[in-house]
């Protein structure tokens, strides 16, 4: 059990008052007094309650970090890096998976703001933030992660992920693919849209587009299995599929598997993530790597000094958003196009 004040001031042959005044930093203490109850906490490894520390307007040391899923790979990526970047700065987590529900996601809001956190780092799940505005009317910094939140967060850091629509494309035009379709999921995530777009874009600079899009609000290896093979099934004539993420593209090559083709003979399969599963998948998945725990790292470092600013008086951190390089991983998932 963690001692008391009334343990303290025992120890140290004062008051409950007294060691009140100290711990609190208010009244007068004289430094003998100061000096008996600041070694008798020592001696006892007593913390002042976290309640006690906001009661006194203190910061709270602690940080919100909002995601709509911590069981995708990516997601549980990035929620340990921020988790343990953040601890080295001197911060405590509160990590709130909303499971993709708004009514989550605003009940996670209002427990953050009773909790008095110092600021929130969030990747947001849909288009209406409104319910964000509490927080920013409190005066909480916000960091949006791999996704905008326009209007509410005073900064956001992503990767490039049209660029990342674009370099799939232009590899898979490298080898001759021009029969492509698109698996993936969730369709209404940011993220995904925002690479479709690049995809899109690339193939009308040379007069295409995608032969067939599917997409799923779920984004699992179930449901994009699923999506993969009903689009082989219905557009055999493909010759390349791009998978929005790399779980997609993974279920991709299990679905043309499963349907006898091999990869990349009949099919050539294309990623973007760099899960350490792609590795592993056979034949190696090619992907558009985008850094995961580089975008974890420097929204932690953005946040934490942008409060740092705020307790100092020093001006404010001048909000931005960082759009981070991406890269194309070529492997074995990709090859010449078949004749059709």
């Amino acid at each position: 059990m963690a001692p008391s004040i009334r343990t303290i001031a025992k120890l140290a042959g004062t008051s409950v008052s007294s060691v009140s005044r100290v711990i609190n930093n208010s009244g007068y203490a004289s430094p003998d007094l100061r000096e008996r109850v600041e070694a008798a906490i020592r001696s006892l490894n007593f913390t002042p309650s976290k309640g006690a520390r906001m009661l006194r307007g203190e910061p709270s040391r602690m940080i919100g970090l909002i995601l709509p899923s911590i069981d995708v790979p990516f997601f549980g990526i990035l929620a340990h890096t921020i988790e343990q970047h953040l601890f080295e700065c001197g911060f405590q987590t509160l990590i709130c998976s909303t499971a993709e529900n708004a009514d989550h996601e605003a009940r996670y809001i209002a427990m953050l703001l009773s909790q008095r956190v110092d600021g929130v780092i969030v990747a947001s799940a849909f288009s209406d933030t409104g319910h964000f505005r509490a927080l920013a009317d409190a005066g909480i910094p916000i960091i949006a992660i791999d996704r905008d939140l326009s209007g509410i967060a005073d900064a956001a850091v992503m990767a490039d992920h049209e660029e990342g629509g674009r370099l799939m494309v232009r590899h898979l035009l490298s080898f001759g693919h021009e029969k492509i379709g698109v698996v993936g999921a969730p369709g209404h995530s940011q993220p995904v849209q925002l690479r479709l777009a690049g995809i899109r874009e690339e193939l009308a600079k040379t007069g295409l587009e995608p032969l067939a899009v599917s997409l799923s609000g779920e984004h699992s290896f179930a449901e994009t299995y699923r999506l993969a093979r009903g689009l082989l099934e219905a557009r055999p004539e493909v010759t390349a599929l791009i998978g929005t993420t790399d779980i997609a593209a993974i279920a991709c090559i299990h679905a043309a598997h499963d349907l006898g083709f091999t990869v990349p003979d009949d099919y050539s399969v294309i990623g973007f993530d760099d899960l350490p599963e792609a590795m592993f998948v056979l034949p190696r998945l090619t992907t558009v790597a985008q850094p995961i725990r580089g975008v974890g790292i420097a929204a932690a470092d953005t946040l934490a000094k942008m409060i740092a600013a705020r307790e100092s008086g020093a001006p404010p951190v001048a909000a931005d958003t960082t759009r981070m390089p991406v890269a194309l991983v070529a492997r074995q998932s990709v090859g010449p196009a078949r004749s059709v």
